[in-house]
């Protein structure tokens, strides 16, 4: 994508936008990215950062809603805007624990809390197959309350033992 301004002779500014999408190599693969391909934009004039990514989110995952007999909480949520949430599942070892996925997305740093919408006894940090971090301090767990310190566009995975 690129951006070029540029100042009419009234002293305004005209802004052009311009979107390049596909790139269709032929080599080493003469199949690749060939066919039919559909793209969806959106445009948000004056996004701030936390903008523009929940607006990608938006458009790229959009919420699905099905009908039921109550409101379901949510099982982890985030307390900053910096902080996506992109995963919470069972652990692949059929265990009972959860894993939580998540990273920060504004390019700083970042403390947030994560609450649980369920009793949690433990949280352990791994990598993303969910193997534990041996030299990873685990964050603090208190109650259903976790804090978490995150670098610039940090992957974090934790598990999180259930009551």
């Amino acid at each position: 994508m690129s951006r070029t301004v540029r100042t009419d002779g009234d002293g305004g500014t005209t802004t052009t936008v311009r979107v390049s999408l596909l790139r269709a190599p032929r080599f080493p693969d003469p199949e690749t990215d060939q066919g039919v391909h559909r793209f969806r934009h959106a445009l948000v004039p004056g996004a701030s950062i936390a903008d523009a990514v929940r607006e990608g989110w938006r458009i790229n995952l959009p919420e699905r809603r099905l009908t039921g007999a109550a409101e379901v909480a949510p099982l982890v949520t985030a307390d900053r805007d910096a902080v996506v949430i992109t995963a919470v599942k069972l652990a692949d070892d059929g265990g009972g624990d959860v894993v939580v996925r998540f990273h920060e997305a504004h390019g700083g740093r970042v403390r947030a809390t994560l609450t649980t919408g369920f009793p949690a006894t433990g949280v352990e940090v791994t990598d993303l197959l969910e193997r534990p971090l041996a030299d990873t301090e685990a964050p603090a767990l208190d109650g259903d309350r976790i804090t978490v310190r995150l670098r610039p566009f940090q992957l974090m995975t934790l598990r999180l033992k259930r009551a």
